[in-house]
């Protein structure tokens, strides 16, 4: 895919920092040691598939208001390749991030169109019902 029009990740590293490279040893929680603020991913040019294969959904669909920048509101909206669940991602610091109004409003508005919508946070997960119920997730 590409990004909207007028999106771009900018100073955004939320997917440096919250999401697991198994290419790079790197667990969710701490910022990549190859992020080097202000210019951005040290190895850009050498950096792993996996990371030049990924864009959040933000970046690249344009139902998702641009409030909902993952550096704003601390949690990355994604469709996960391997299990196609919808998932909100965030710093296992934050783990409640994805229960900020505006977002918690797009993850039941995503699950009353049909998707399977989970909440995660490093090792923890919760299910987004239709309904705003959630639960523990495995």
């Amino acid at each position: 895919m590409s990004a909207v029009p007028g999106r771009s990740c900018g100073s955004c590293n939320m997917c440096c920092k919250i999401l697991t490279i198994e290419e790079l040893k790197k667990d969710a929680g701490p910022l990549c040691s190859n992020w080097c603020s202000p210019v951005g991913c040290a190895i850009y040019a050498a950096r792993p598939q996996v990371c030049r294969d990924f864009e959040c959904d933000w970046l690249t669909e344009r139902d998702i208001p641009v409030a909902l920048k993952p550096d704003r509101v601390g949690t990355i909206l994604m469709t996960d390749p391997d299990s196609e669940q919808y998932q909100a991602v965030c710093d296992p610091k934050r783990p409640n991030d994805w229960r900020k109004p505006q977002v918690f409003k797009h993850l039941i508005a995503k699950a009353k169109s049909g998707e399977f919508v989970v909440a995660k946070a490093g090792a923890l997960s919760w299910r987004v019902y239709e309904t705003g119920e959630t639960a523990p997730w495995s």
